[in-house]
């Protein structure tokens, strides 16, 4: 089994080179693929990202939610704590500015940021992934430390966890971490996978 590193070399590289015509045909399947599941027809507040580093596009999906006035969310990096992320709403309308990483973030006020527990569904952007739910993200542990309370609970599981990439994303096994928060299922512009 190839180390972490090597497949988030790899599979970056492998996303990035991937022609903005492909890009786009794989954004329209990942709607069509992610809307169609009880995850996301049942959840009101919906955590998206904004792709960065050739990630699978989720936008087409995000207006989709909003057409049908779901309330929408993109991660902001948080100021106050190391290495965590919390959510700021996001309208069509809505002025983004790049982070220190070159990602486009919402500029909203502070106090009007959520935690995760306030959200019904986050969709995470994935480098690679198995069949079981293990992934390799971009290696920052922003959204493990940010979701780690869920290892804690036993009855309320708030919100649900869902992996995104592009199908090709898939590995035979990921190596995994003690702190690696599970998915609760990954959906790619191919096919949906619930967790075991």
């Amino acid at each position: 089994m190839a180390s972490k590193g090597i497949v988030r070399s790899s599979m970056r590289a492998r996303r990035r080179a991937l022609p903005d015509d492909l890009q786009r045909a794989a954004a329209a399947r990942l709607c069509s693929q992610l809307t169609r599941h009880t995850v996301f027809t049942n959840s009101k507040r919906i955590a998206f990202y904004h792709p960065n580093d050739g990630e699978i596009d989720p936008r087409p999906t995000l207006r989709y939610a909003w057409s049908l006035s779901k309330t929408c969310y993109l991660p902001v990096l948080c100021r106050t704590r190391t290495r965590r992320v919390l959510f700021a709403e996001i309208q069509p309308d809505t002025r983004l500015r790049k982070n220190h990483y070159g990602i486009l973030e919402p500029v909203v006020k502070v106090r009007d940021w959520l935690n995760a527990r306030e959200l019904d569904l986050v969709l995470i952007p994935l480098v690679a992934f198995d069949k079981q739910g293990n992934r390799i993200g971009m290696g920052g542990g922003y959204y493990d430390r940010s979701l780690a309370y869920l290892e804690t609970r036993k009855h309320w599981h708030q919100p649900h966890i869902i992996g995104v990439a592009h199908h090709f994303q898939l590995v035979d096994r990921v190596e995994t971490d003690q702190w690696d928060v599970p998915l609760d299922g990954i959906v790619t512009d191919m096919h949906y996978y619930p967790v075991p």
